[in-house]
């Protein structure tokens, strides 16, 4: 039997044996009961019908009896897969883990001419003098020389072992960093000439950390930056031009000021080695696979603006932003270990302006090719207003509150 018809008779059924025979009995000499209750029946059919329905197709009476308390939530951020794909991508990786392995065997190949360590020490370390050196490099009369070396090889070992890819490392920055938690408030001071449109110098001081970029003079320029540095964030450039002098003496800051780097080349983990040995306050390099997350949400936003300005294929990215040699800039990495390590954040210099100088401080004109400052302000944006669309970083960590002062 159908199960309609056999729903109705079994209701049928029902009515007979509920109502007793001595109620309908009288009732039929005014009123027929049963028209009465054949049209409840029909009534009572169609309506859970309906619902069985309704249940089969999710529709919206499911929504509302089975799951009363049903939060809303906002959608998460749906990501190109292909530009996740393409920013995922290492183009210079191969040429690196070759120069690793050379590096490693004391083969200084990849460093052009020289084709040996000692080579390239008498090359490269000529300018490091000492008074009691009598005129000769003080790295040839030291008898730490192969301690360096073995040192240098241990720690370029394990740099380039760390390289892999971890979406939770910015949780981890605090630990890192080795501080006991989070600074309740940071500046990241950036370069830029705006700077010198506004006084935010007393505003900049009145945090609890500030971190300075690339050796930036601050003397002459202290209502404009203010003159308080805790964090002195640099590539590994300027610090191999930093090995050359005596005490690898690195920044106009002072000694005390902790100096944190992100490696641009392998090699120049040597001058870490020996400068990390020669100074009162130690070096820190960022870990890789911090590294790493920089690198993939950078060129992320760098792939994004690259397919939506010019409508070419992604392919076509790598010859626009010299390949293997692009980067990301020491200012964005900075704005990242602050994100990282900061309960609130303010930023300041990052941005640029036809009235205004490249740098506050030099005469420099433009910008680096190697670097996508357009893509790494469309980050910058992101994060302030919707940072749930940045890519590669876990969901689980919540990045702080942003102010971009301009």
């Amino acid at each position: 039997m159908p199960k309609p018809i056999r729903f109705y008779v079994q209701w049928w059924w029902w009515v007979d044996l509920a109502v007793p025979t001595d109620l309908i009995s009288p009732m039929k000499r005014s009123v027929s009961v049963r028209p009465f209750f054949t049209i409840l029946l029909l009534i009572l059919f169609t309506v859970t019908l309906s619902c069985r329905i309704l249940i089969r197709k999710g529709g919206v009476f499911t929504s509302i009896q089975l799951q009363p308390n049903l939060i809303v939530h906002p959608p998460l951020p749906v990501f190109n897969s292909t530009l996740l794909k393409y920013a995922s991508i290492d183009i210079g990786e191969a040429k690196s883990n070759q120069e690793i392995e050379q590096l490693l065997e004391g083969s200084f190949a990849s460093q052009g001419r020289y084709k040996s360590f000692t080579t390239w020490r008498r090359s490269n370390h000529r300018s490091i003098r000492s008074s009691s050196s009598k005129g000769m490099p003080l790295i040839f009369r030291s008898p730490q020389f192969y301690r360096y070396w073995l040192d240098f090889r241990r720690v370029l070992q394990n740099w380039s072992r760390n390289k892999r890819f971890q979406p939770d490392i910015m949780s981890q920055l605090v630990e890192l960093m080795g501080a006991k938690k989070k600074y309740e408030s940071c500046a990241v001071v950036g370069n830029s000439g705006i700077l010198l449109q506004k006084n935010f110098g007393e505003l900049i001081d009145g945090h609890e950390m500030v971190f300075r970029l690339n050796n930036a003079r601050i003397e002459r320029f202290e209502q404009f930056v203010g003159f308080k540095t805790n964090v002195s964030f640099v590539n590994s450039n300027i610090l191999h031009l930093c090995a050359r002098r005596v005490g690898c003496f690195c920044h106009p800051y002072g000694a005390n000021v902790p100096m944190v780097m992100y490696i641009c080349q392998p090699m120049h983990l040597l001058d870490y080695t020996i400068c990390n040995a020669s100074r009162n306050s130690p070096v820190i390099i960022t870990d890789r696979r911090f590294d790493l997350l920089c690198s993939r949400v950078v060129k992320y936003y760098s792939l994004k603006r690259f397919a939506g300005e010019t409508g070419k294929s992604l392919d076509e990215w790598s010859s626009s932003h010299d390949g293997s040699m692009f980067h990301y800039s020491s200012g964005f990495q900075a704005v990242m270990l602050a994100l990282g390590t900061c309960e609130k954040v303010s930023i300041f210099g990052f941005g640029k302006s036809a009235q205004a100088k490249h740098h506050y401080h030099t005469n420099q004109k433009g910008e680096l090719r190697l670097h996508d400052y357009a893509a790494e302000y469309d980050f910058y944006h992101d994060f302030v207003s919707n940072p749930l669309a940045i890519p590669f970083v876990s969901g689980k960590f919540k990045f702080p509150p942003v102010v971009i002062y301009q």
